[in-house]
């Protein structure tokens, strides 16, 4: 009878005790796992038979690529092989089943996307168990459509190559978006043929703030600057796509704009003194709404965009726009004036409006920061949560569908530690990974309310980030709480995703991602002396 009573409670949890010391560690937490008896050795002559599905294919390659280190080399993927992958129409399209046995290992997904998660789920055990796969069979499935990560180039810059790294992060924690944040103050860094100031002047800041924004005066004396090329997004966008990535670019308007209005000054209220910002922080210097050559520009740009990105969503921002210079405008007031609006902020939402008219007349549709909310909103766009919950639950009772990243358990650029004078320099905040882990995306609404919540993000601001591997020092762990999250979000259990960590990072040094280890040494929320 004990016995049996330490198996029910060994099946209970994600990683699931398996004989001796074999567990089923996989992160996010998989629907149900059930064990089985025996152990299957994976070695690069066990081959990956996966037809001749192209995308399948890939799939396999790269998972090959992935555990390679551990086996001692490749597997070939073809039409024969140990392990199997296939389409199986009758599951989910993210969906899939892994079932290890003595004789070998089948994956079957609901499309090539949910194979390619099977496959992920299948790396981890590879890794973990050095080649080794406890008999096991996985039925698995996302609870969130939308699980995504933010990453902003714009206050520093990333290479090609570092994008695709920062994707490759993202598919391994299964998360199938990639918000591409391409415009802002300190940096235009999306190549527009038609305008093409915004990357020879807007690109480039003449120097950059040292320290911390509220407390320095010092600056580097060092220009900074860098762009993607249009060529260079299409291919980022197809490396995204093999991985089952979706890129959403966002193009900042009405605020966030000095890099445009120092490239073409007319696009501004008072049309001239404009210089790419140099330090952090709100600008007043925003586009002009009353100018009609404003919504041109912004049209012309939007419609290069929509070519380099077949993504439904483009991100507009909405956020963080001062009013100030729109007060003192004559065209702004005349506009005001003339489209019968009430102030400034519905000049703000009359905006909006116009460009995501624009955008659904061109077959797209907008995300917008919560900010949108002020002076109104259409039905048809989506919230972005980010001043914690209340404008994405706000927007849910309105009927409005909501991406849930909230600066109080997604902003992945606070600190890690209650003591953050032994970590690298930050923007503030303490965001521990049981803190990120606590996020309910369905807080205070009911059923049907819960219907407009489309998912997660994980969202990394890089103001005082100026390395990559200072980026992967902030997002990994707790990138893989907001993917739990984003996954398994009715199978949680904090404890029992702490186990599974320490199988994950392995995971992570096998693919040779530095990360911070606040978590797993037990730092991460050390109470402070007094």
């Amino acid at each position: 009878m004990k016995k049996l009573i330490l198996m029910l409670c060994a099946f209970a949890l994600g990683g699931t005790a398996i004989g001796a010391g074999a567990e089923i560690n996989i992160v996010p937490k998989p629907l149900a796992v059930t064990p089985r008896q025996g152990e299957f050795r994976l070695t690069p002559q066990s081959g990956i038979a996966v037809g001749k599905d192209a995308e399948l294919h890939r799939a396999a390659e790269l998972f090959a690529e992935q555990v390679a280190p551990v086996l001692g080399g490749e597997l070939k993927a073809g039409a024969q092989g140990a392990v199997t992958v296939s389409v199986d129409p009758s599951l989910g399209a993210e969906a899939y089943t892994l079932d290890v046995t003595p004789e070998g290992i089948a994956i079957r997904g609901g499309s090539a996307q949910g194979a390619f998660y099977g496959l992920q789920s299948l790396r981890q055990l590879v890794i973990d168990g050095k080649g080794t796969i406890p008999a096991v069979s996985i039925e698995d499935k996302p609870y969130f459509e939308y699980r995504g990560g933010m990453l902003d180039p714009c206050r520093h810059f990333w290479t090609v190559n570092e994008i695709k790294e920062y994707i490759d992060i993202l598919a391994m924690h299964k998360m199938n978006r990639f918000h591409w944040h391409l415009t802002e103050d300190q940096g235009w860094r999306i190549e527009i043929k038609r305008y093409p100031e915004l990357t020879r002047v807007g690109s480039i800041r003449k120097e950059t703030l040292v320290g911390q924004y509220m407390h320095s005066n010092e600056y580097d004396k060092t220009p900074y600057g860098g762009y993607y090329t249009q060529k260079e997004i299409r291919e980022i966008v197809k490396y995204a796509a093999e991985r089952f990535v979706t890129v959403i670019p966002e193009i900042e308007l009405p605020g966030h704009a000095v890099a445009a209005l120092a490239s073409y000054p007319w696009l501004g209220c008072k049309g001239e003194g404009y210089e790419v910002r140099t330090t952090w922080g709100i600008s007043t210097e925003v586009y002009c709404p009353g100018k009609e050559s404003t919504f041109e520009f912004l049209q012309n740009v939007l419609a290069e965009v929509i070519e380099l990105f077949p993504s439904k969503y483009i991100h507009i921002g909405g956020d963080e726009c001062p009013k100030e210079s729109w007060k003192e405008c004559p065209l702004c007031q005349k506009r005001i004036k003339d489209e019968g609006l009430k102030d400034e902020y519905e000049l703000q939402s009359y905006t909006v409006h116009r460009i995501e008219k624009w955008l659904r007349e061109h077959g797209r549709e907008i995300i917008g920061w919560d900010e949108i909310l002020e002076g109104g909103i259409s039905k048809t766009a989506t919230i972005m949560s980010w001043r914690g919950s209340q404008g994405g639950i706000a927007a849910a009772k309105a009927g409005n569908h909501v991406i849930m990243t909230p600066n109080t358990h997604c902003y992945l650029d606070y600190y890690q530690t209650n003591t953050p004078v032994y970590e690298p320099q930050g923007i503030g905040g303490f965001l521990p990974m049981s803190r990120v882990y606590q996020l309910d995306p369905y807080d205070q609404l009911n059923d049907e309310e819960r219907s407009y919540i489309l998912g997660v993000q994980a969202n990394l601001w890089t103001e005082y980030i100026a390395t990559f591997t200072h980026v992967k020092h902030m997002l990994l762990p707790r990138l893989a709480a907001v993917a739990e999250v984003g996954w398994a979000y009715d199978r949680k259990d904090f404890e029992d995703f702490r186990h599974r960590m320490t199988s994950l990072r392995k995971t992570y040094d096998a693919a040779g991602l530095n990360y911070a280890t606040y978590f797993f040494d037990g730092l991460d929320e050390v109470k402070k002396e007094k």
